[in-house]
């Protein structure tokens, strides 16, 4: 365990992703059905009763617990794929599983000096992001995500105009990460209106992200082009010419791990359009958006993607907003199938989350 870091964490999950708080489940079949859903994630086969009798605790004969199973394929947590096989477990059947996970587990003590190593000695978001993605399809054997977005962090610390020669000009824009980006520019202003501008941006607009920025330098040309006529001039064309562009689409993506599907048991047509999925950066941000809150504070499961991309049909996100302090500058997530280890790749995300947050406040 790295120092300084909390042990504790908690699972959060969008109340339409549940089933309903106090299913009507007693402690036979949560006992039953936990070992179902935990014996099918390891074997990939449907699970049988005398499978069960074997290995149950309370030395339980197979025919009281196949009138569970019956019970709870009734109720709605397993289905039975052909007559003579035994039952795996439905989406609600994770579901629930989910929720009796305590959250207590802890990596091996190899797993964590590994991604500790892995991601020691880094203070950019987004070369931490890129290998987050990495560690994480390696963690889980599944895909790893990680996407860097705008922060306070990321946000303009100052910008610089330099006068280059005739018709060129060096503009340097740095950002509270300590990114730098510098762009040569076909203008012809003087150094004085250059600095001019450069004063006015870093007094009205240090800590801005560049989006906001952006936005409300269009509203003040529009607005205050009379009153200082020569000095917005300046900056029209500065802001014209892409001086203080964002990077672009303002969010970077990072996926690593899908060779990781191809090896496993799906349909092959589902599983082409679900890697088309994930090739395509703009779906995958819409799907971390659409189940990662930026409020919420711990890992999240969601079983049943397809509500969002039909392509993940049957497949599961683990994730968490990636924090430094109250900033939230981006997200990591695995994507997986069902028949995933649910305990071990949520205790790897909140590992990556918090260390996340201790690397980039120290690295301030």
């Amino acid at each position: 365990m790295v120092p300084g870091l909390r042990k504790s964490w908690l699972i959060i999950k969008s109340p339409e992703m549940l089933m309903p708080s106090e299913p009507n489940i007693d402690a036979r079949e949560r006992e039953i059905l936990t070992a179902i859903v935990e014996t099918f994630i390891t074997t990939g086969e449907p699970v049988g009763s005398r499978t069960l009798a074997r290995a149950n605790r309370e030395g339980l004969s197979s025919a009281s617990i196949r009138s569970v199973m019956a019970d709870l394929s009734e109720a709605g947590y397993l289905e039975q794929p052909h007559t003579s096989a035994g039952r795996v477990p439905t989406p609600e059947a994770y579901r629930y599983y989910v929720e009796q996970i305590t959250g207590t587990a802890r990596l091996a003590p190899q797993e964590e000096s590994m991604i500790s190593e892995s991601l020691a000695g880094i203070s950019d978001v987004q070369e931490f992001m890129e290998r987050t993605s990495h560690v994480l399809s390696l963690i889980s054997r599944n895909v790893g995500v990680a996407m860097a977005t705008g922060g306070s962090k990321n946000a303009l610390e100052h910008v610089y105009f330099s006068r280059l020669s005739d018709q060129k000009v060096l503009a340097v824009v740095v950002t509270r990460s300590g990114l730098v980006r510098d762009r040569i520019l076909r203008l012809d202003l003087s150094q004085s209106d250059l600095d001019l501008a450069a004063r006015y941006i870093n007094e009205n607009f240090r800590g801005w992200t560049m989006e906001a920025m952006r936005a409300e330098l269009g509203r003040r040309l529009e607005q205050e082009r009379s009153e200082y006529d020569r000095m917005m001039h300046s900056i029209e064309q500065l802001y014209k010419q892409g001086a203080l562009a964002a990077e672009p689409g303002g969010q970077v993506v990072f996926v690593e791990g899908a060779a990781n599907l191809v090896t496993g048991e799906h349909d092959r047509e589902r599983l082409q359009a679900m890697l088309k999925t994930l090739e395509e950066k703009e779906k995958v941000v819409q799907l971390l958006g659409a189940y990662l809150d930026v409020k919420q504070e711990a890992v999240r499961v969601v079983i049943g993607l397809d509500q969002t991309l039909p392509s993940m049909q049957n497949f599961v996100l683990i994730g968490a907003p990636a924090r430094a302090g109250n900033d939230v500058m981006g997200s990591l997530a695995v994507i997986g199938p069902t028949r995933m280890d649910y305990q071990h790749t949520m205790t790897a995300v909140s590992y990556i989350a918090r260390l996340f947050d201790k690397i980039l406040n120290e690295s301030e």
